[in-house]
């Protein structure tokens, strides 16, 4: 993905900076090391999410994991499509399988995220 919009945590969340709001999902890499995805739960429509709250929790054939939020906002939307149909995080993690959309309250905190480079980097190691 070379959208220069989009940045990544090192929990494998990536941000697509849309201005007021940012919207969010998991990596590819992510989706491929989870294997399969059964299910998506979303944090409530409205609720303010610090860095490191649970934006969601995914459930795959092999795990279950909790997902840190990145950035500090209230969950603007969430993917009804995703909840009806997890695979699409499995088909396509930065388009039609994104998470939920969180309206920022902070948009300088995605420059503190890793670019897509330095994600692969980080991936690399």
């Amino acid at each position: 993905m070379d959208d220069h919009n989009v940045r990544f945590s090192e929990e494998h969340i990536w941000v697509l900076d849309m201005g007021d709001c940012a919207r969010v999902g998991i990596s590819d890499y992510a989706q491929e090391q989870l294997g399969e995805i059964m299910s998506f739960t979303a944090a409530e429509a409205g609720l303010l999410l610090e860095p490191g709250d649970t934006l969601g929790e995914i459930e795959s054939q092999k795990t279950v994991v909790e997902l840190p939020c990145p950035l500090t906002g209230n969950v603007r939307g969430i993917n009804e499509d995703v909840i009806a149909d997890p695979s699409l995080v499995n088909v396509d993690p930065y388009g039609k399988g994104w998470l939920v959309e969180i309206e920022l309250h902070d948009p300088s905190e995605i420059d503190h995220l890793m670019t897509s480079d330095e994600y692969d980097e980080f991936n690399e190691d």
